[in-house]
């Protein structure tokens, strides 16, 4: 999939890699405009083709009590008026196949969580908003079996696909990258690594998700190394106060140093 057909996606001809990024949950509209800025302000130096993240709602806790949202609609707004204040696409996750309809009309892109990326009718639901569809492997697939996920898009009428690697299940309470994945996915469509939720420790005794934020900028490389055509995390400028996925987000204040230096592996990589 070429990447200009996203409304308002800028840089696409840097030959640079491409970024979601924002944060794991729509909390405000202060919080999010306040992330939105300083993203754009670093990929707009960087060259960098940017789509601001942000989920609506969260149905994929640990407890019932976990932090879900702050209303459908009102999340949803917020994300539009992200995208109109800085002129930027955007995307987020849909949990329901009705929620595919109600997201299409406020964001640009429709994001199938990895644990839901089998479920026929939340995939065809997406595809048929004609949005792109954005499919996060789930952590129990093998790269091999995306293209079915993939053709399930494509066979909706719909060729505006991108899979997403987010990491696999390593025992109970782990995730590993395996790079392998990546050139097999990318014949099946433009692929991008999750490297903030491949850092995850799920399934944690406290029933709040760890992570390994530290190990950020390593699998980061490692990605761009491989060759993804884009990378997805989610970053907060107080991670340790964030309603969700606090454990493994990026520090906003660390972004700039990152992607200046993932910038200038690509490059590298782009004369090889």
């Amino acid at each position: 999939m070429d990447i200009s057909v996203i409304p308002n996606i800028k840089h696409t001809n840097s030959n640079n890699f491409f970024l979601l990024a924002g944060p794991c949950a729509i909390e405000g509209e202060e919080m999010a405009l306040r992330i939105a800025e300083k993203i754009i302000s670093v990929t707009d130096k960087l060259e960098i083709p940017f789509i601001f993240k942000g989920s609506f709602k969260k149905a994929n806790r640990s407890k019932v009590d976990s932090f879900s949202g702050i209303g459908d609609e009102k999340a949803l707004k917020i994300l539009q008026k992200v995208s109109k204040t800085f002129g930027v696409p955007t995307v987020t996750d849909i949990h329901e196949s009705g929620d595919a309809y109600l997201a299409a009309q406020y964001v640009d892109v429709l994001q199938i969580p990895a644990f839901l990326v089998r479920q026929t009718d939340l995939v065809v639901a997406a595809a048929k908003t004609g949005k792109v569809v954005n499919l996060k492997k789930g952590q129990f697939m093998s790269a091999e079996s995306m293209k079915h996920a993939v053709n399930k898009v494509i066979d909706s009428g719909n060729e505006k696909v991108m899979i997403t690697d987010r990491g696999t299940m390593f025992g109970y309470q782990d995730m590993i990258v395996d790079f392998r994945g990546i050139p097999t996915m990318k014949q099946f469509g433009t692929t991008i690594l999750d490297v903030t939720h491949s850092l995850q420790q799920p399934n944690q005794t406290s029933g709040v998700t760890g992570g390994r934020p530290d190990m950020i900028e390593t699998i980061a490389r490692a990605g761009i190394a491989t060759g993804v055509d884009g990378l997805f995390l989610e970053t907060h400028f107080d991670p340790a106060n964030a309603k969700s996925d606090g454990a493994n987000m990026l520090h906003l204040d660390h972004l700039e140093k990152l992607l200046t230096n993932l910038v200038a592996i690509r490059k590298t990589i782009n004369t090889l």
